[in-house]
């Protein structure tokens, strides 16, 4: 090593920042020179030192392992895998590590340290760093200063890979967070009608599925309601008018409609309303509040008409029936009050009889 001039020594520092041959490699950061000893050093350490012959993929020590010792590159090539996701390290000779080990004793290791190469490494101990200390405490000194400052700036640099780390995840969540209200807003547009901002057909389906998975089919009350003379309101007065005719009537059913209750467009003019209810009685409230509102509506001086009038078929639904049953029951009832001229409601206690 004393033979070696300036130039040689230079050119070796450079490689060892650059490392573009080194095998095993993997995206290797650039120390500062504190990491490399300085001639006078390497030979102070290697004049106590023992010498330890290594070979290629040969473990020196893992992550967590307790440890003692002190190691400086003679000849070959050491890996320091941090893990995770941390770019791990490669040292070269004169290049030194382990030393908080050797300076705080039984420190737990932070990296898998692993031969890359064959090589030879100086072991340096408590016993051997004391007669260091004894015969050039300048020196010792020296180096010491040089190692605690490549602990701080290593704790520097993952401090601020930890934050950009944290920053990242933070990120990672805002999006997730944007994700998932975007989603949901999305599924309650795929359950809405655009126009009335009631249950579409896609939503009464997902309530009902609820309903049966919950087993709370039970004690339920169907309204099917349906505009009277609506295709006059639009030949009369614009599809526009005939919008705000419909929305108005799912404001009907929207102040009707209690928690736990459903109202939905089911297409064009007509609606239903899904109410908890035991018995006839309580339907027909329902029933006979949401016509007698939309009549009273009728009776204030309009043009073009606010609402219309509304025909209704009731009935109550049955656990053991489905979705298609109930329409049938309800749809025959409001059939009838159609035909009597509308504005009413009509119950169906049974399943209609076929034609």
């Amino acid at each position: 090593m004393k033979g070696d001039t300036a130039g040689s020594i230079v050119a070796r520092e450079q490689t060892s920042q650059t490392r573009p041959d080194v095998p095993g490699a993997r995206g290797f950061l650039p120390d500062s020179d504190t990491a490399e000893l300085s001639p006078e050093e390497y030979a102070l350490f290697a004049s106590v030192a023992r010498v330890r012959r290594v070979y290629a993929g040969e473990a020196l020590f893992r992550r967590g392992d307790l440890g003692t010792t002190m190691y400086v590159v003679t000849h070959g090539t050491i890996e320091l895998d941090f893990g995770d996701d941390l770019i791990s390290k490669c040292l070269v000779p004169r290049e030194f590590f382990g030393e908080l080990g050797l300076l705080i004793g039984d420190h737990a290791r932070s990296a898998d340290a692993r031969a890359v190469t064959d090589g030879e490494l100086l072991e340096l101990r408590h016993e051997e760093f004391q007669r260091l200390v004894e015969r050039s405490p300048e020196l010792i000194s020296h180096f010491l200063r040089r190692a605690i400052m490549r602990v701080v700036l290593n704790e520097q640099a993952l401090i601020r890979r930890l934050r950009r780390r944290n920053h990242d995840l933070q990120s990672a969540l805002d999006n997730l967070r944007a994700t998932a209200h975007q989603l949901s807003q999305t599924e309650a547009l795929i359950r809405s009608d655009e126009l009335t901002g009631l249950h579409n057909r896609r939503g009464l389906v997902q309530h009902l599925q609820e309903r049966r998975r919950n087993g709370a089919t039970v004690g339920l009350g169907l309204l099917l309601v349906d505009c009277d003379r609506f295709k006059h309101v639009n030949d009369e007065h614009g599809h526009l008018v005939g919008d705000r005719v419909l929305q108005a009537v799912a404001n009907i059913l929207r102040s009707v409609a209690g928690p736990g209750d459903l109202a939905c467009r089911l297409g064009g003019d007509e609606f239903c309303l899904l109410v908890k209810a035991d018995n006839r009685e309580e339907v027909m409230r329902y029933a006979e509040f949401v016509v007698g509102t939309a009549h009273g509506l009728m009776q204030m001086p309009q043009l073009p008409p606010l609402i219309c009038s509304l025909s209704l078929g009731a009935c109550l639904v049955d656990r053991r029936g489905e979705w298609n049953d109930w329409y049938a029951r309800a749809d025959a009832a409001l059939y009838r009050a159609k035909r009597f001229g509308g504005n009413r409601v009509e119950w169906q206690d049974d399943a209609p009889a076929p034609a």
